[in-house]
């Protein structure tokens, strides 16, 4: 982006819904973004074209298809203007403790299904992976994510005295780099396998790791120099604490329980996404949070069969996250 126009980009959402308002600037900011240098076809990869402006398309003068800006990205086959999209994307990107589907539907005036499925193609957007490890230091924990023991049966009640508290829930992993990135991950159960297998996954050996004193953290040392904290005893001592890592935990319980209310089990993992997007980018303003995510949109698509579950086998979709495709509130 040039300096002039960087000069007039938005930098609030009340800026934001009047530039792109102007359909020729969306358009426009769009295509400089996927393609900074020329529209290039999807089919063919040819660079050259002729432009609709009528109906605001590329023509393909190779292969002689149609294509359009929101083709091979999350907004593909959207019927939604980008004048929509693109302030939603603002919304989500920039919102603390998230923005529900009804807020979105209210605010840019499409349904509630609509817009709850636009909010699920933005989280893929704000994925993102990397081989990197993290050097440390470096703190790892878990939190289960479901009802309160009061909402629940009496028999499963019960069995949540007995247990660890994980009954009935989800279960989170987080992994924090101290004043660095979150790695967060929904795990199907909190043994020494599971644990160990997310941390050498995700932090370069010979690193610092700080737990609690859950004993399956345990046999870490010597490939890592593990320090734990009782928080029967102590939550602090020196250096070792999780307490950034509890951070991250409270934003994200207070996004789903003071903004989403309830969430799918099948679900979960993608607002963990979107809130560890707006953690890792927290020193960024809300135009550069708003830009790496449109950054983020290009060879990603979520059909609506596939968000709901219908192109997996039912246990297919159980075992991507662990849980049945079942609602509980939070």
């Amino acid at each position: 982006m040039e300096n002039k126009e960087q000069d007039n980009f938005p930098k609030t959402l009340m800026e934001a819904i009047k530039y792109f308002s102007d359909p020729d600037a969306a358009l426009s900011f769009m295509a400089s973004l996927r393609w900074p240098d020329g529209p290039t076809c999807p089919q063919c990869e040819s660079k050259e074209y002729s432009f609709l402006s009528t109906r605001r398309v590329w023509k393909c003068k190779s292969c002689k298809k149609q294509y359009t800006v929101k083709q091979g990205t999350i907004m593909e086959d959207s019927p939604l203007g980008l004048d929509k999209w693109l302030c939603a994307i603002w919304m989500i990107a920039n919102c603390k403790n998230g923005i529900s589907s009804y807020e979105i539907h209210r605010g840019i005036g499409i349904t509630q299904k609509s817009a709850w499925f636009l909010l699920h193609r933005i989280r893929l957007a704000m994925q993102t992976g990397t081989f990197n490890k993290l050097a440390g230091p470096v703190e790892a924990d878990e939190t289960f994510v479901g009802g309160k023991a009061k909402n629940m049966h009496k028999d499963k009640r019960e069995a949540k005295i007995k247990g660890r508290g994980s009954v009935g829930k989800a279960i989170v992993m987080g992994i924090l780099e101290r004043h660095g990135e979150v790695r967060a991950k929904v795990i199907a159960d909190t043994s020494r396998e599971t644990l160990h297998a997310e941390i050498k996954e995700n932090v370069a050996p010979g690193a610092q790791v700080f737990t609690d004193a859950w004993p399956a953290y345990e046999g870490l040392s010597p490939e890592y120099v593990h320090e734990f904290v009782n928080h029967t005893e102590e939550y602090v001592r020196g250096a070792v604490h999780t307490n950034g890592i509890e951070n991250f935990w409270s934003l994200l319980k207070r996004g789903l329980k003071g903004t989403y209310i309830a969430v799918m089990p099948f679900h979960l993992f993608r607002y963990v996404d979107e809130q560890a997007f707006r953690f890792n980018n927290r020193k960024f303003n809300d135009s550069e949070r708003f830009l790496m995510t449109c950054s983020q949109m290009s060879g990603r698509r979520l059909t609506y069969k596939k968000l709901i579950g219908q192109t997996l086998m039912r246990d297919e979709a159980t075992t991507e996250t662990g849980f049945s495709n079942t609602l509980f509130p939070l």
